[in-house]
């Protein structure tokens, strides 16, 4: 999985004036390579409860999240373009990881995240 996560996903970054036009190829592309990464989180994050928690949480967030998909939820524009990906993203995260934390607190991991859903 890791070796996965290191070499296998490229979502590339264009501009946005580039990628508004939905029917672009550049558009469909990040697309496609978006969804994959999406499908590599929520498979990396099906692991939880059976690698060491810290393993997938390392994995699933600090690199697939932060490094990859977080910089394309950034480069979408606002919308319900975002608000899927967003949602979607959210439902690969295991329930578990959320019982014990205060209200108003999330994994250090998520802070980004995080701050981008409230924009």
């Amino acid at each position: 999985m890791k070796k996965s996560v290191e070499e296998d996903v490229f979502i590339p970054l264009y501009p946005k004036s580039t990628v508004e036009d939905k029917s672009s190829l550049c558009s469909k592309f990040q697309d496609r390579r978006f969804w994959s990464a999406v499908k590599l989180l929520s498979n990396v994050l099906l692991w939880d409860g059976i690698l060491r928690e810290d393993t997938v949480r390392d994995l699933g967030l600090s690199k697939l999240l932060n490094r990859y998909l977080l910089l394309n939820l950034l480069n979408t524009p606002p919308g319900p373009d975002n608000t899927e990906k967003c949602s979607k993203v959210v439902a690969c995260l295991p329930g578990r990881w959320f019982q014990d934390l205060q209200s108003g607190s999330t994994l250090s991991e998520l802070r980004n995240f995080c701050q981008h859903l409230l924009q």
